[in-house]
């Protein structure tokens, strides 16, 4: 079997933009979570289903695989303070944070893309990962925006839409 180079392959991966997104949900006694995903993709229009992956030793990870929902906020380029704090070791995460709850309860940031709110469909085993599937239950957008992208280790941003 051929051994691939860890650091080699996260350069690879990183030649291959993606949206920023923070999913949030909340532990059992409603404390609220969030963590900032960039492995998030569409799966099924028909049931709608979405992804994301956590790495196994995220600390809230609990939350998303045994909780009641979770939602996904797709970030615009003006939201990067948002990608870095709910990427940061942060204790209270949701501090100033705008937000509004839904049916699940899930934090639903403000002025964001796009809000998808789900029910847990199914978890999967993904080597150091779980791939979480979400049924989408409710949705929302915003009637325009550019998206926050992660490119290279940096953050990056569309400048023009052909």
């Amino acid at each position: 079997m051929l051994s691939i180079d860890s650091n080699i392959f996260r350069n690879v991966l990183g030649r291959f933009a993606t949206g920023v997104t923070v999913v949030t949900g909340y532990f059992d006694g409603g404390l609220p979570v969030g963590v900032t995903v960039n492995a998030f993709s569409s799966l099924s229009l028909d049931p709608p289903l979405v992804l994301f992956c956590l790495d196994r030793s995220t600390g809230s990870l609990d939350a998303f695989v045994n909780g009641n929902g979770f939602a996904l906020n797709m970030l615009g380029k003006n939201q990067q303070h948002l990608s870095d704090i709910f990427a940061s070791r942060k204790e209270d995460r949701f501090s100033g944070i705008d937000y509004e709850t839904w049916n699940s309860g899930a934090p639903i940031l403000s002025g964001c893309l796009a809000n998808l709110e789900c029910s847990l469909e199914a978890v999967h085993e993904g080597g150091d990962h779980l791939i979480i599937v979400g049924r989408v239950e409710k949705l929302m957008q915003a009637d325009e925006g550019r998206p926050l992208l992660y490119y290279q280790g940096r953050y990056a941003h569309i400048d023009k839409l052909d």
